[in-house]
């Protein structure tokens, strides 16, 4: 598979996140919407209210009466950490549970793609369960096996003042990945040939990943932005797929 050149352009990429919203409630994909939804909205709101009472235990054994007011500053603290850490740790769980439902998503949402250009819609076969989460597992390890180095070096003195912007640049690739997975997939393109892709439109798929790591960093709209994705980057490989 090729892309053309268009899907390297950082603003055509970025675009396609926002036509996955678009396309979010349209009534053809609604139905498939339903469990990835409920899973992140079970998923986070179990997170944080776990990690609400664990942190309001941890100042009230750690925090002395005189310093309590620090409890102002600690709290906001926390839903800024929760916030950033949820992109890292339970969109990485959400994904892992979902995937067999995005790769459905996928599927439907190329189909509505094809009726939309006035094409015959082919059907692409799902992909079995056991496949779906044995490339959620390997993409899995390769995130682990580069943020792992990351957490390395943003606790070297003085090299540590460029982790936040390499933090940056490995969560938008991981996004990036990790989303345009799902199309690749049910078009029988396997990891590899997948990061090689990835890197042939470098610039695009950067674009495409930092709008979506922003998305999923949001309060609440978070819950709506991993499906927005996989429709954004299903339209994003459809439209700059080479013939």
């Amino acid at each position: 598979m090729i892309f053309k050149n268009k899907g390297n352009n950082p603003v055509v990429a970025a675009g396609y996140f926002f036509k996955g919203l678009n396309l979010l409630f349209r009534p053809e994909l609604r139905g498939f919407l339903l469990v990835p939804i409920a899973i992140n909205v079970v998923l986070y709101s179990l997170a944080l209210a776990l990690g609400y009472h664990y942190m309001g235990s941890l100042i009230e054994h750690f925090i002395p009466d005189w310093l309590q007011w620090l409890r102002w500053l600690l709290w906001p603290l926390f839903f800024i950490g929760f916030f950033i850490a949820g992109f890292f740790t339970f969109t990485l769980l959400a994904n892992l549970i979902a995937a067999p439902f995005y790769g459905q998503l996928a599927v439907k949402t190329w189909a509505l793609l094809d009726v939309e250009a006035g094409r015959v819609s082919v059907h692409l076969g799902e992909q079995p369960l056991a496949k779906v989460m044995a490339a959620e597992f390997k993409r899995a390890g390769y995130f682990a096996t580069r943020a792992l180095p990351l957490l390395l070096l943003s606790v070297i003195p003085v090299v540590n003042v460029i982790s936040p912007l390499v933090w940056l640049l490995f969560g938008a690739w991981s996004a990036a990945l990790e989303y345009l997975a799902y199309p690749l997939e049910n078009q029988g393109v396997l990891f590899a040939e997948q990061k090689q892709l990835a890197k042939q439109m470098r610039l695009g798929s950067l674009s495409f990943g930092a709008v979506t790591m922003a998305g999923l960093t949001l309060p609440v709209l978070n819950i709506i932005v991993a499906p927005a994705a996989v429709i954004g980057a299903t339209a994003y490989v459809y439209e700059v797929k080479g013939e």
